[in-house]
């Protein structure tokens, strides 16, 4: 049982709330369960103590609302000036190009999320088909015969991509990638892919004007969670916690 300024907070509700909070071990899943009850706990006394009304279906208030009431009412959030989005441009230009753009083939090996038996074999055929490239196989003749994507019938050529074109989990591989043939298959939702990258044309360096918005965002954004994190900081020192030591987690309060 823990209490947060008298209010209790049961092994019940902290074992409820485990299901919001994967994690490795039972115990690091409980650890996080039971700071963000307490996080929520906290947000809602100091809400009630302002007499912040946040919506008139108290039941229907998420943390987040109380969240964003109490940072509007108590925390002053200075937004980045345009000297400091020019020197962040600057000093971190090579975040800033256009996308690159890739001329890919690919053969998918097909296996669904949830089929673990599925996926190992498929993961076992894509090395085998890479393999068999490196072997000096054809790309065209094997995405024929075993890929299932629609691409096979045009030797499984994706024509150019560029970035937001495809899962996170291919592009975010093929952009690291380089020219040749992958030597590795590439795990997404979909299976397993077989990737040959064909040709690269590098991405444009982007002036400041064209970037300057998402900078700013960026640094807006960021202010703000460090703000955020130190108010919740504040309300963990200033209560009275019993039950629950904030210092048996290393994990940052705002993910």
């Amino acid at each position: 049982m823990i209490q947060v300024n008298q209010a209790v907070i049961t092994e019940q509700i902290i074992l409820s709330e485990m299901q919001y909070h994967p994690a490795d071990s039972q115990r690091e899943a409980m650890i996080k369960a039971a700071e963000s009850l307490i996080i929520s706990e906290l947000l809602r006394q100091r809400a009630q103590a302002l007499g912040l009304v946040v919506k008139s279906d108290d039941e229907n208030t998420s943390d987040d609302d109380f969240l964003e009431a109490l940072i509007a009412h108590e925390v002053a959030i200075p937004n980045a000036t345009l000297k400091e989005c020019e020197h962040y441009f600057q000093q971190n230009q090579k975040r800033f190009t256009s996308s690159p753009i890739l001329e890919v083939q690919h053969i998918l090996l097909a296996a669904e999320p949830c089929d673990d038996e599925g996926r190992i074999l498929a993961k076992l055929d894509a090395e085998k088909a890479i393999i068999d490239l490196m072997a000096g196989a054809d790309f065209a003749e094997l995405a024929l015969r075993l890929s299932a994507c629609p691409s096979k019938s045009d030797a499984g050529d994706l024509g150019q991509i560029s970035r937001g074109q495809t899962v996170p989990e291919f592009e975010r591989q093929l952009l690291l990638g380089s020219v040749g043939l992958m030597t590795k298959p590439i795990e997404t939702r979909y299976g397993f892919h077989v990737a040959k990258i064909n040709r690269i044309t590098p991405g444009n360096q982007l002036v400041f004007a064209d970037v300057q918005d998402n900078v700013a965002s960026y640094l807006n954004e960021k202010v703000k969670r460090k703000a955020i994190a130190q108010y919740i900081q504040n309300l963990i020192a200033e209560a009275d916690i019993e039950g629950y030591d904030f210092n048996v987690s290393a994990q940052p309060l705002i993910q």
